[in-house]
This record gives C-alpha cells, sequence and structure tokens, in this order.
C-alpha cells in the first residue's frame, strides 16, 4: 500500500512515534473502508473501529473523517509527483523509463481510486486539488530546469540549488509547469471519474507523447 504513514510532521522525535503509528492506522483503515463503500458514507466511528482505536483517539488527530482524507491524499500525492518522469540527458531510454514512471503513477492512483475520486470529484476536496497543483507545477518545473540546464550546458557557470526552478524565481509565473501540471491533473482526474477505462499501462502510453512535447518545446533555456 503506497505512502499511508501520514504525520503532521514526519519528522518528530521518537517520543511522536505514537502518533505516527495512529496515523498511519487511521489512513490504512479509512483506505480499506473507501474500497467497500463512498467517502460519504464512512463515520467516524467506522474508521475508529477499523483502525482498532476508540473515537476519542481519532479526535485527538483528526477533525472528522474529512480531514483524514485529505491527509492521506495529500501524503500520498506528494510520492506520487515525486515519481512523475523527467527526459533527463545521459539515460539510455528516456522514454521506456518515462512510461514506466507513469505506469507506476496511474496505477497508485488505480489502486486507491475510490479515495481519489471522492475527493477530486465535483464534490471533493479544494484544499486537496490545491495541493496537488501547487506540488505539480513544483516538480514539473525542476524537471524542465533539468532539461533547460542540459540544454544550456551550464555554461553561464552558475550552479543551481537541486530543485531551483532555473531562471525563474521561486513564486514567478511558471506557466510551461502550470500548464503541465493542470494537464496531469486533468487526465487523472478525468481516468478516474471515468472508472479507470484504460489501463495505468495504455495510460503511460497515452499521456508521454503529450508530456515529452511540452519538455521539446520548452527546451530553450528562459530568459529573466
Amino acid at each position: 500500500m503506497h505512502g499511508v504513514g501520514i504525520t503532521k510532521d514526519d519528522r518528530a522525535p521518537s517520543g511522536d512515534r505514537r502518533v505516527r503509528r495512529t496515523h498511519a492506522a487511521l489512513a490504512r483503515a479509512l483506505i480499506k473502508l473507501v474500497e467497500e463503500q463512498d467517502l460519504s458514507r464512512i463515520t467516524v466511528a467506522d474508521v475508529a473501529e477499523r483502525a482498532g482505536v476508540s473515537r476519542s483517539t481519532f479526535y485527538d488527530h483528526f477533525r472528522d473523517v474529512h480531514e483524514l482524507a485529505e491527509a492521506a491524499c495529500t501524503a500520498m500525492i506528494d510520492r506520487l509527483i515525486e515519481s512523475l518522469p523527467s527526459p533527463a540527458p545521459g539515460v539510455v531510454d528516456p522514454e521506456s523509463e518515462a512510461t514506466q514512471s507513469l505506469e507506476a503513477f496511474f496505477a497508485a492512483l488505480a489502486e486507491h481510486a475510490g479515495l481519489y475520486r471522492a475527493l477530486l470529484g465535483p464534490q471533493g476536496s479544494a484544499r486537496v486539488v490545491d495541493h496537488i497543483r501547487r506540488r505539480a507545477t513544483a516538480g514539473v518545473r525542476e524537471r524542465l530546469s533539468e532539461v533547460h540546464a542540459a540544454g544550456a550546458g551550464d555554461s553561464a557557470g552558475e550552479s543551481r540549488e537541486p530543485g531551483e526552478p532555473g531562471e525563474l524565481g521561486e513564486n514567478a509565473h511558471d506557466v510551461p509547469a502550470a500548464f503541465a501540471a493542470g494537464a496531469i491533473i486533468g487526465v487523472a482526474a478525468d481516468w478516474l471519474q471515468r472508472g479507470c477505462p484504460h489501463t495505468p499501462v495504455e495510460m503511460a502510453r497515452l499521456v508521454w507523447p503529450l508530456f515529452s512535447a511540452l519538455f521539446r518545446l520548452d527546451a530553450e533555456p528562459r530568459r529573466p
């Protein structure tokens, strides 16, 4: 099961391991329940019983089931965004590696389709959608930066910190990255709402040509 070890602070000291275990147990319980029924029908009592904790313990950590669902979803999304492909130079077969990465991305979405569908659908969570948008934009920006650096050969000899968005400032409006991130989110949400009609393998093969086209079009180093 992917990314269910959620906490409010994964860097918490050892004394908070009990909190991390409780969060993980609640997330696992919710994910299992969503496989059986709609998120809207799941109660705090349902989650607490499945997790083997009391309702008061649940309320020590989350306000309601929706907040738990948001926390579980965003934690998993963070891990999924990190897996998105990058056409980095030096890869023997970048297309194969990229499609494998996208296949894993869609497979992870499909594994917990009920949870993602509930939170990304028309009646879903604006908080989760905004989190995905920001995380996906940052992830795509980093990958575009890798392409720009490779294309320019770092001719200026300037060093960049990992993840720095090329020549754009951290808060700059990065249109290509936002466009690509929006496309990924839109395709994933539409696929989930339609009941995942294509397999993860098929989705990877369909999405990668569209995704990679942006990298080719935007491969020139950016101007300030």
